[in-house]
């Protein structure tokens, strides 16, 4: 009767964690599910084992799961939806060979908490020392806190934001503007012209005290006055992105050259 019953409660035990399975996977709690199923699956010989646990713990490893899967999907989401040039990552940066910017620094960008203040960073420094790099490794380090983040480079914005593509135009402006972290590279590659200008001066006023901005170039902060035709539009444009702003002018050797010797030091050997 006993081993009867033992098998009873044992079936009725595998028909219950099924539909248990099946409605988690209806609420597209899959993480929660797999997380489940391992669970059950788990043999209890080990006095460690899961089951040794209790309720609050081990629902508690359940929700963690899925908690963890839906976070890292959502964070995919945003690095695709952000189109970074690299693939790029915090802990990837070579602090040995920058100066200008330290690794404490990096880190205390990491968090993010000068998107939630809408504050702004500027990394300025000659071609090839890394700062697209930089900046498109703080841009994933947003979207791990779940930030929006969107990347272009300035003549992309340009580019799109001409008349001539109407309908892309007012979309792509619509997520610059609304973006909570705007990636802007290649800053001042050229001097801008009147229309560039305006286009510059209406987004940084529409973000202004509500959204951050990370600015990449090769012109010092002291020069970008020249860059606008005009010295008063020049004058409110910088008035709004300059003032709370972090800047940094990053030097070192090109990390181009680095590379290059690297490739021809591989191919002696």
């Amino acid at each position: 009767m006993r081993i009867c019953g033992a098998k009873i409660i044992t079936r009725g035990k595998t028909m219950f964690n099924n539909a248990t399975l099946s409605q988690l996977h209806d609420l597209r709690l899959g993480a929660m599910a797999a997380c489940f199923k391992e669970q059950s699956e788990r043999g209890s010989t080990n006095k460690n084992d899961i089951r040794s646990l209790s309720f609050e713990e081990r629902f508690g490893i359940l929700v963690e799961a899925e908690w963890l899967h839906r976070r890292n999907k959502r964070t995919e989401r945003l690095i695709r939806q952000a189109s970074f040039r690299f693939a790029a990552a915090i802990e990837d940066i070579d602090y040995m060979s920058k100066r200008g910017i330290t690794k404490g620094e990096i880190l205390k960008f990491s968090l993010g908490n000068y998107i939630k203040k809408a504050q702004n960073i500027f990394l300025c420094g000659p071609t090839g020392v890394g700062k697209t790099y930089i900046v498109c490794a703080l841009g994933r380090a947003a979207c791990a806190q779940g930030f929006y983040v969107l990347y272009t480079r300035l003549s992309d914005f340009f580019n799109c934001a001409a008349p001539c593509t109407q309908g892309r135009r007012f979309n792509f402006r619509d997520k610059c503007v609304k973006a909570p972290l705007l990636i802007l590279d290649d800053w001042g590659l050229k001097k801008f012209s009147l229309e560039e200008t305006a286009e510059l001066s209406d987004l940084f006023e529409r973000r202004y005290g509500r959204a951050s901005t990370i600015i990449s170039g090769q012109v010092p902060l002291t020069s970008w006055h020249e860059l606008f035709p005009d010295p008063t539009q020049a004058d409110s444009i910088l008035d709004r992105i300059v003032h709370n702003a972090y800047s940094y002018n990053i030097t070192g050797e090109s990390m181009r050259k680095t590379i290059g010797k690297q490739s021809l030091e591989s191919l002696d050997l």
